[in-house]
């Protein structure tokens, strides 16, 4: 039996030419309408929070001391400021995005100073789950989350996916999954 084991194991040093190559990787954009939406959202949150605030300030039903309507307008400016940074990253961070499925694992790239790379071996996927908010849902969007095993929080989340491309990639992970553990 012992033999019969050693066999099919086999651990033999691997050269460092021979190396697969994270860099070599064949990664798939994320849809197209990703990038516009998020960027939307993160302007329409800005506006929203700065509307919230010029209404505190300039509101009919409580006379506001004018103190405090001229410190309000410090937040409101820094608010808008940061708002455009936030976006304005966005605008650069969202295009680098991009994932790589392979038949033993599956990739996820993100960052634009500092850039980042999760792989996940797909024999080590505990679950697989899709994630739609209702801006999400409207434009057609999922994100995917893929959960490794013996870990509470998911391992890394692709966002940005068509629904019948995150359910493609989630199905796809789940058959090969069962079908490495089975045979």
């Amino acid at each position: 039996m012992t033999e019969q084991v050693n066999a099919e194991f086999s651990n033999l040093e691997i050269a460092k030419d021979d190396m697969p190559k994270l860099q070599e990787l064949k990664y798939t954009e994320l849809s197209e309408k990703y990038a516009p939406t998020h960027r939307l959202v993160s302007l329409a949150t800005t506006v929203i929070v700065m509307l919230i605030l010029v209404f505190i300030s300039y509101q009919p039903f409580v006379e506001t001391p004018e103190k405090v309507i001229n410190t309000l307008q410090y937040p409101i400016w820094g608010i808008g400021t940061l708002g455009l940074i936030i976006s304005l990253y966005h605008s650069l961070a969202d295009p680098k995005k991009r994932y790589a499925l392979r038949e033993q694992d599956i990739s996820y790239q993100s960052g634009l100073v500092f850039r980042k790379t999760v792989s996940q071996p797909i024999l080590r996927v505990q679950h697989v789950e899709l994630k739609r908010g209702p801006i999400d849902r409207k434009v057609g969007l999922a994100n995917l989350q893929v959960f490794s095993a013996g870990g509470a929080m998911h391992t890394f989340e692709i966002p940005g996916l068509d629904v019948e491309t995150a359910e493609d990639i989630r199905q796809f992970i789940l058959a090969h999954k069962d079908i490495n553990l089975h045979g």
